[in-house]
């Protein structure tokens, strides 16, 4: 058998002319199988192509030529593999290994092949015997790596990928599964790093520009995230996400310009049904429900897709609902300071309350004072998403709430397999999730009115006041600081947003800048959200004609308490649409400062709406922008008026639903109770409202 034949095949098989390729194969194959480069020729044809039924009757030709033919019978394994039939390869290695069990390579695929069953930790034992006999196989160190993901062992994943580029520094796959795992270890500083490693190696790489771009993002780097994405977009206009991405970084550093196409870009792709936006993402760029609906729906489909339920689990013999609240986010959040109180008010003789939480434990009193709040607290740090649904099916849990839906660093395919009978979508998320498999979610009947009911896929548990509980054993403040230490002017209207920058739109900041002309000594109170932020704001007041001083930009203050006494020297609170205040409104309500909001259409632009009525000031809620406008002007302009709403939101705060955590905590509890009671008599979820218990 001559070389240069060998040589041709190859030849037309890089070429692209497989068929060809094949024939040619065939001949070599027919002639001489046990030739010495015959593994290469074997295995090359249905590894570009897909020619896998093919290639595997050639394995089959081979061995049956010569029975001990181990790179053939090897061979073929790979093509069952490919083929799907995972355990008849698993029965080729095996059978490959029992005769010669120094092949490395069999062991590995074995290994592969363990994990494409689902057979994780036997899949790291295959590994470890490969690299046993070849210690510096890079691939087999990479495929280890994945194995321990599977069963929630990320730090030891990690060491086995560095192990894998430390043998192998030109190993990309390995160079973009560190980086990937340092980002998903919120090591994002040093995953930029490694992606830069591996953008050293592949410069265009859209998934590795996206993937840094997302790192930066997270590290409020705008500028360099927007250049990563606008790279990426560059050579693919459709890659899933990465305009949403890009418009999310231009708003966090306000920069405006083209927003207006940029919205109607996402906005017909959404409609063409493609992966442009994240449904977090879009709250802030749309007032739409049915868009917002069609992006969760869109992310379900292709992020977080129904998954093969568990098994049906023993009901458990206490009396109680076994409530679980699911979240990575038990530290220092706004959804930890709005909810505290409320699992420290649950019912313990109707509910066992039980936090699951995948997210960091800081070192924090909120932290500690929630891990006291549960009757357990189960960190599942870690763990994979199908380790922690069976976590919650051990548990028995009859109720799993998930707290955060698609914000953050979310763990939704927990929910995915059904991880409990009953699944609430609640708080962390404002919408609808778009899964078949999230059963209800939380709302009142100002974040969704009955004629929105249509974009919801869940059913609705009304509750009777708003749906944003408050915690009315947050402390008071013991002192207020004058206006000089806050930074602001020592007279004049303070007008105040303390929302992100991503909340702030160009439409709302006309109407704060004509606020600003319009009353001469007036501020604009805003967070130093981040310095390129704050110089884009700079630049969009002067061109509106406002001085950029008359913008006053408040640091972080990490004591809660300190921010709230602070907060209340805002005159009045000017909120923002499409994305309204949340856990912001409600600490300036709790600060006695009276909130203006504009009613939106979704349920992301109403809930500061929502939070007025059970603050009982529902006069401050606003139905167009010049009504917004105009009642900003008039109360600025009438200090008597303003001061009677703030001396009624005084009294309000020991009396009106918003600020009652306890009886927020038995409406919270009626409608656990209903769901249950539905599911119990086999009733499929319904939508329903609670009686008010207050």
């Amino acid at each position: 058998m001559s070389d240069a034949l060998i040589q041709t095949a190859l030849g037309l098989h890089r070429a692209g002319k497989l068929e060809e390729a094949v024939r040619l194969y065939q001949d070599i194959l027919r002639d001489a199988p046990d030739q010495p480069d015959a593994q290469d020729i074997l295995v090359k044809p249905h590894v570009k192509g897909g020619a896998y039924e093919l290639a595997l009757a050639q394995f089959e030709r081979a061995v049956r030529a010569k029975p001990g033919f181990v790179e053939a019978l090897a061979g073929s394994g790979v093509a069952l593999s490919s083929l799907g039939r995972h355990e008849e390869a698993l029965a080729i290695y095996d059978q490959v290994i029992a005769a010669n069990p120094d092949h490395a390579q069999s062991w590995n695929n074995r290994g592969n092949t363990l994990l494409a069953l689902g057979r994780a930790r036997l899949a790291i034992a295959s590994y470890d015997s490969a690299i046993g006999l070849v210690p510096d196989y890079a691939d087999a160190w990479r495929n280890r790596a994945t194995a321990l993901l599977h069963t929630g062992r990320p730090d030891e994943a990690l060491h086995a990928l560095e192990k894998a580029v430390h043998v192998k520094p030109d190993f990309l796959d390995a160079l973009e599964d560190r980086a990937n795992l340092l980002a998903q270890l919120g090591r994002r500083e040093e995953a930029v790093l490694a992606y830069d490693r591996a953008l050293g190696l592949d410069p265009g790489n859209p998934r590795l520009l996206y993937n840094r771009g997302n790192a930066h993002a997270i590290l409020s780097r705008y500028e360099d995230a927007i250049r990563d994405c606008e790279a990426v977009l560059a050579r693919d206009p459709d890659y899933p996400y990465a305009r949403g991405v890009l418009v999310h970084c231009k708003l966090q550093s306000c920069n405006w310009r083209g927003l207006d196409t940029d919205i109607w870009n996402i906005s017909m792709a959404l409609a063409a049904g493609k992966r442009v936006v994240s449904p977090f993402n879009l709250k802030a760029l749309s007032n739409s429900s049915s868009e917002h609906l069609r992006a969760a729906q869109i992310w379900m489909t292709h992020e977080s897709p129904p998954a093969p339920s568990l098994a049906a689990r023993p009901a458990h013999s206490d009396g109680r609902i076994r409530l679980a609240y699911v979240s990575g986010d038990f530290n220092n959040s706004a959804v930890a300071t709005l909810m505290a109180g409320v699992f420290e008010q649950h019912d313990r003789a109707r509910f066992e309350t039980v936090a699951v939480s995948f997210g960091a434990a800081d070192a924090t009193p909120m932290r500690r004072r929630l891990e006291g709040a549960f009757e357990r607290f189960i960190d599942v740090r870690g763990k994979s998403d199908a380790e922690i649904a069976l976590v919650l099916q051990d548990l028995q849990v009859d109720i799993a709430v998930d707290l955060m839906g698609y914000t953050g660093q979310c763990r939704t395919g927990i929910f995915a397999g059904r991880a409990a009978p009953l699944q609430v979508n609640y708080l962390g998320f404002p919408g609808t999730m778009g899964a078949p498999y999230m059963d209800y979610i939380l709302a009142d009947p100002t974040v969704i009115p009955e004629d929105q009911q249509v974009h919801y896929s869940e059913r609705i548990a009304y509750l009777p006041h708003s749906y944003l509980p408050a915690d009315a054993t947050r402390a008071r403040w013991q002192r207020v600081p004058s206006r000089a230490e806050a930074g602001l002017p020592a007279r004049g209207f303070v007008f105040a947003s303390f929302n992100n920058a991503y909340k702030f739109s160009p439409a709302m900041f006309d109407v704060w800048m004509r606020l600003l002309r319009a009353l001469t000594e007036s501020v604009l109170w805003l967070p130093c959200n981040n310095p390129l932020a704050m110089r884009n704001l700079a630049r969009e007041a002067e061109a509106r004609g406002v001085a950029p001083e008359r913008i006053v930009f408040a640091p972080l203050v990490p004591d809660p308490g300190e921010h709230l006494a602070r907060l209340s020297l805002t005159d009045l609170f000017l909120d923002t649409l499409p994305y309204n205040a949340h856990t912001s409104a409600s600490d300036a309500l709790w600060a006695g400062v009276p909130v203006l909001t504009l009613l939106g259409t979704s349920f992301a632009g109403r809930v500061a709406a929502s939070a007025l009525k059970a603050a009982g000031i529902p006069e401050l809620i606003a139905h167009t922008p010049a009504e917004y406008e105009a009642l900003a002007l008039r109360l600025a302009r009438d200090p008597a008026a303003l001061a009677a709403i703030r001396a009624r939101l005084d009294r309000n705060r020991s009396t009106a639903p918003l600020f009652d955590t306890m009886a927020y905590t038995r409406d919270l509890e009626a409608a656990f109770l209903t769901m249950w009671a539905r599911h119990r008599r086999g009733e499929p979820p319904a939508s329903f409202a609670v009686a008010s218990a207050g």
